[in-house]
């Protein structure tokens, strides 16, 4: 069985960049969102990009960004993935399907209404709050794993202590963190992005 793949999300700095691939990271993603306490500007992106090796993908983070903003960031930063956590309308980006994550915000059943009309290379499923992520509130495990499309990450409140249940309960084919490995808001620990990638590929799945 393939190793669980694990996201770092909200990385600031190409210090934090090298330091969580060093870890084990597959995958690093920078946060467009102007809302966001992680957010960084196109350049500041380059710069933490720059620092990602080739087998690691390079995620983009965005909130109801207009698709051309997101395919310009897509094509000038060459991510691998643009991370939709808006109002997007999926006629919009259909033509980046599959460089796309789709995240679901679950509170409950009727969350998932908004799977309609989209075909993403892979769901993200997250907690419900108010503005969007890294907020440290756990996601309703036991609703995500009766429902999740696949291949799905699963997000929301995950830290190197419940990662292991979180993965044993929901069984996902990745987990994505922010705030549960940081030290501050736009700073990561390294000791806490090591502990929560080996709890996170430490338990059965």
């Amino acid at each position: 069985m393939a190793r669980l793949f694990v996201k770092i999300c909200g990385v600031t700095t190409a210090e934090d960049a090298a330091m969580a691939v060093a870890a084990g990271a597959d995958a690093i993603g920078v946060n467009f969102w102007p809302g966001s306490k992680r957010h960084v500007t196109l350049a500041d992106a380059r710069d933490v990009l720059a620092a990602v090796p080739a087998g690691v993908l390079k995620v983009g983070v965005f909130v109801d960004a207009p698709v051309e903003e997101v395919e310009r960031h897509l094509d000038e930063l060459e991510l691998d993935r643009a991370q939709l956590h808006g109002n997007e309308t999926p006629a919009l980006f259909d033509r980046l399907d599959r460089r796309l994550i789709r995240v679901v915000r679950v509170r409950d059943e009727s969350s998932f209404d908004g799977e309609a009309g989209w075909s993403p290379a892979l769901w993200l499923y997250d907690a419900y709050v108010e503005g969007y992520g890294g907020a440290g509130v756990p996601a309703p495990w036991p609703l995500i794993a009766a429902r999740a499309r696949r291949p799905f990450l699963l997000a929301g409140g995950l830290t190197p202590d419940n990662v292991a249940a979180a993965v044993a309960q929901t069984r996902p084919d990745g987990v994505d963190v922010a705030s549960g490995v940081e030290s501050s808001a736009r700073k990561k620990d390294p000791a806490k992005v090591a502990a929560f990638i080996a709890a996170a590929r430490g338990g059965p799945r």
